[in-house]
């Protein structure tokens, strides 16, 4: 088992990596107070067996699984259960499932009595390679992914890989997209990716990575908890893969993969990004973008959704959009831009796809 300490000013979290992880620590997490467990249709059908292993006692909130479920009613329905349940400060939530769940009972712990203790177990590969790790919570709210939530950090993070056993082949690529999103920003990864680009599909080598990817976000939250600088980075590819994923039929991960290939053909075009080494990143992000499942997208109207960009929060005045970008091996930079010169050179690096 793999610890990895994360230290911010509110909070002292260790993420757990291992398949030994559940069973050496859920024991003692458990024991001492009242617990609420929240999960998803999917995840609950696929290891109810893990359910009655280590939460039969405990109070038992089953989501309807997909992200149109992270929303202000599920939220609603998970703090009225919550309530009748009769959790107290000293209780415990814990999210089990991929990033919906994750999101949304981080936000559900940050806002019962003002807070109590989350653990979060991630069963998604994207989910343990990222969302699971950090803090961010949050729910969406009028066709705006994530646009109302906290930054409220678990008290442990708990990632057995072998939950990823049972994933359908569009959960891994979807990880797969936040994997390739740290090649963008640490050269370690990148050069494992760019050695390895026939490997993409294969978990056994996905899974190797884990432990790097949620070193370097741990890192980067350590040294800036509530995204005003280090930590904006982290959003390489998505501020047009949010507007892709709300406009097209593709998992967040697939989104994000577009969006880094779409902006990093930006930032070159514009000088921003070193040509030798963004082309190079952009073999990896075409050869990942073309694993199966793959359909080719017509995006000659992608204009239409690019203006929710708009509400991305890393935007700080009206009209511009900002992009986190590489921009160098280990570099990362902020373009802004226009909107209108954003969604031109958007249009335009579509047609390289």
């Amino acid at each position: 088992m793999t610890e990895i300490p994360l230290k911010t000013p509110t909070v002292h979290s260790v993420v757990y990596v291992g398949e030994d992880c559940l069973s050496l620590r859920l024991p003692m997490l458990t024991e001492g107070q009242k617990n609420f467990v929240l999960t998803d249709t999917n995840v609950y059908a696929l290891h109810k067996a893990f359910f009655d292993k280590y939460f039969k006692n405990d109070e038992l909130f089953v989501l309807p699984a997909g992200e149109e479920n992270k929303n202000f009613q599920s939220l609603y329905e998970i703090l009225s259960a919550m309530t009748s349940a009769g959790l107290l400060r000293n209780s415990r939530l814990f999210a089990v499932g991929g990033g919906v769940i994750g999101d949304i009972g981080g936000l559900s712990a940050s806002l019962y009595m003002r807070g109590i203790s989350c653990v979060q177990i991630p069963t998604t590969l994207l989910a343990q390679v990222d969302s699971s790790v950090g803090g961010k919570t949050a729910v969406d709210l009028g066709g705006v992914k994530n646009i109302v939530g906290a930054f409220y950090q678990p008290c442990e993070v708990l990632v057995d890989p072998s939950f990823l056993k049972t994933l359908p082949v569009r959960e891994i690529k979807c990880g797969m997209g936040e994997i390739v999103k740290y090649a963008l920003l640490n050269g370690k990864i990148f050069d494992e990716l760019e050695r390895n680009t026939d490997k993409l599909a294969d978990l056994s080598f996905l899974q190797t990575l884990i432990v790097s990817c949620i070193q370097h976000k741990a890192n980067v939250v350590q040294a800036d908890e509530k995204e005003t600088g280090e930590r904006k980075s982290l959003n390489v590819g998505h501020t047009t893969g949010h507007a892709i994923e709300l406009a097209y039929n593709l998992s967040h991960g697939e989104s994000v993969l577009y969006g880094a290939y779409l902006e990093t053909q930006t930032a070159i075009e514009l000088g921003v990004c070193d040509k030798d080494y963004g082309v190079r990143l952009l073999r990896i992000l075409k050869t990942a973008i073309t694993v199966a499942p793959y359909e080719k997208q017509d995006f000659s109207t992608i204009a239409n959704y690019l203006i929710k960009a708009k509400a991305d929060k890393k935007n700080t005045q009206k009209d511009k959009i900002v992009m986190a970008v590489a921009k160098r091996k280990n570099e990362w930079t902020a373009l802004e831009l226009p909107f209108e010169k954003y969604a031109e050179y958007i249009q335009n690096a579509t047609k390289k796809l």
